[in-house]
């Protein structure tokens, strides 16, 4: 299967995004930060996904990203393929070129593997997973993370502002 990084960073911030949503928008930084992921490969994929009609863009102070759809209309197939990638577990790319121009022997059984992968990433929805306890509760620890990296630093610049030293 050949879903790369740039297919995996997508539905996790999409997700951060719909747990996040709180009728504003949510900045990339802040989901960088949650997520331990790249700003700026961040910017790249929203602009995918905004052409993808996924998400809106905010700009100016309060800017950021906003779901497009309500979670329940969006599934995670279509973030996937939102960023370009395919879920495709054949070596021909689904042709049936596989071997010396034909079909190889289990051409059959791997476009059938692709083909149940495709329908249950279509199945599933941002609010499906929204939904799920464990999700709720990973995102509660990586709120509280975020949060206490930032109390942190403003401790670290309130200090410096007095003259204490680290």
């Amino acid at each position: 299967m050949r879903l790369t990084t740039k297919g995996r960073y997508a539905v996790t911030a999409m997700l951060d995004l719909a747990i996040h949503d709180r009728g504003q928008p949510t900045a990339l930084a802040d989901i960088a930060e949650r997520q331990s992921l790249s700003l700026s490969y961040l910017e790249q994929l929203f602009a995918q996904l905004r052409r993808g009609q996924l998400v809106s863009s905010v700009r100016g102070p309060g800017g950021g990203y906003q779901l497009a759809r309500e979670p329940s209309r969006i599934n995670i197939a279509e973030i996937i393929h939102a960023v370009d990638e395919v879920v495709d577990v054949t070596r021909c790319g689904g042709k049936g070129n596989c071997q010396g121009g034909g079909k190889c022997l289990a051409h059959d059984l791997w476009m059938g593997l692709s083909a149940q992968i495709q329908g249950f990433l279509e199945s599933i929805s941002l609010a499906d997973l929204v939904e799920q306890p464990d999700v709720l509760d990973v995102s509660a620890r990586q709120d509280d993370q975020l949060q206490a990296a930032r109390d942190e630093r403003s401790e670290a610049v309130a200090a410096g502002m007095r003259g204490v030293g680290p």
